[in-house]
């Protein structure tokens, strides 16, 4: 019976297969908090970018409508 144990254990360690799963996770965390710091630290330069489109997008439209 302690044999059959034993075994059971041996396979039970030496199996391999959740191992890539959870690196996959680990992977996948990791890109995700890279892209929310990146996306933190370019988000103002970023609104920036969009309002002087806006405001050039009216000038343009105000200038052109008779």
């Amino acid at each position: 019976m302690l044999k059959v144990y034993t075994e059971y254990l041996k396979t039970f360690f030496k199996d391999e297969e959740g191992a890539s799963a959870v690196e996959y996770g680990l992977i996948v965390g990791l890109i995700a908090v890279a892209l929310i710091v990146v996306l933190l630290a370019v988000g103002g330069g970023l609104t920036d970018v969009f309002n002087a489109v806006v405001t050039a997008v009216g000038a343009a439209t105000a200038s052109a409508t008779p």
